[in-house]
């Protein structure tokens, strides 16, 4: 791994839990002022790996620098970590939650009111100020949540599963603060198994699968990269060529085109002479991109048994 200025850097990280190993052999590294998706499915890793970044756990082997350091009770005020499993206090209100912890944050009293009020109109929920934590939603409560985790101003936002527990709604909302933390160059990487959202946020990507790295690099890149293979396709009589799998591996059928999945090594030019030659009555016939979802299928979805 080059040498950078990068936010993080993950090198060689392994985190074994008995006989089971969670994270194998992982190495990354983000960059300042983007927005980093880390992307797999549920058990891929991911929890685990942002538990060593933020040094709840420690791992077995391999290094972790933060802002060019190792992990130090010094830098925990440079950082905005939203966990999974949300922390909220069911019997206080949410002014005395979020008051405690922008304390535990070393922020004045007078400061925090005026952060907390601030992020409170920001979220929409001034009225719920007084509120006990079991009197809100399920998705305000992750409003709450993660205005605890902003209030300090970090440089570095670490966000797993931000989006859990939101309505559509709130999904746009929340794509929508985390692009101004973008904006003011902070640095965001957050955990999610939504493709779509995904796409719509990031600059680059790291896939895992089963505790290993897939794909890595920049989401421009990586669709680039994928979208070598990938053909949209109109027309009539093309049943034969589209059933040789020598040529296309997977045909997905869609309202008014179908989308070719070339197979391995296959040049798009020799796929439209055979239909040429076959008689294929053709419409349309062109390179597309990817999506972020179509990748992912690809890279894991045949080896989720």
């Amino acid at each position: 791994m080059t040498e950078t200025n990068a936010t993080l850097r993950v090198e060689g990280v392994t985190k074994r839990f008995g006989d089971f190993t969670a994270v194998d052999d992982l190495s990354f590294e983000v960059l300042p002022g983007r927005i980093f998706g880390f992307l797999g499915p549920n058990g891929a890793g991911k929890t685990t790996t942002i538990r060593m970044i933020v040094g709840i756990t420690v791992p077995d082997q391999g290094s972790i620098t933060l802002f060019g350091e190792r992990m130090s009770p010094h830098l925990q005020n440079r950082i905005g970590y939203l966990p999974e499993e949300r922390g909220l206090y069911k019997k206080m209100k949410v002014i005395d939650q979020l008051r405690y912890f922008a304390a535990l944050k070393g922020i004045g009293s007078a400061e925090a009111d005026k952060r907390i009020d601030r992020w409170l109109e920001r979220m929409n929920l001034s009225e719920w100020k007084k509120k006990k934590t079991t009197d809100l939603s399920k998705g305000m409560q992750q409003k709450i949540q993660f205005i605890s985790t902003v209030l300090h101003d970090p440089d570095l936002l670490i966000l797993d599963e931000p989006f859990s527990g939101l309505d559509p709604v709130n999904v746009e909302f929340m794509i929508e603060v985390m692009s101004e933390f973008k904006s003011d160059s902070k640095t965001i990487i957050f955990s999610t198994h939504l493709m779509e959202t995904a796409e719509r946020l990031c600059n680059d990507i790291l896939l895992i699968n089963k505790s290993k790295k897939v794909i890595s690099g920049s989401l421009r890149e990586v669709k680039q990269s994928y979208g070598d293979n990938l053909i949209a396709f109109r027309g009539t009589g093309g049943e034969t060529v589209l059933a040789d799998t020598t040529l296309i591996s997977r045909v997905v059928t869609h309202a008014d085109e179908q989308e070719l999945h070339l197979a391995e090594g296959v040049d798009a030019q020799d796929v439209l002479k055979q239909m040429v030659r076959s008689g294929v009555v053709i419409s349309k016939f062109e390179k597309t991109e990817p999506s972020l979802n179509d990748i992912f299928i690809e890279s894991v979805g045949g080896s989720q048994q």
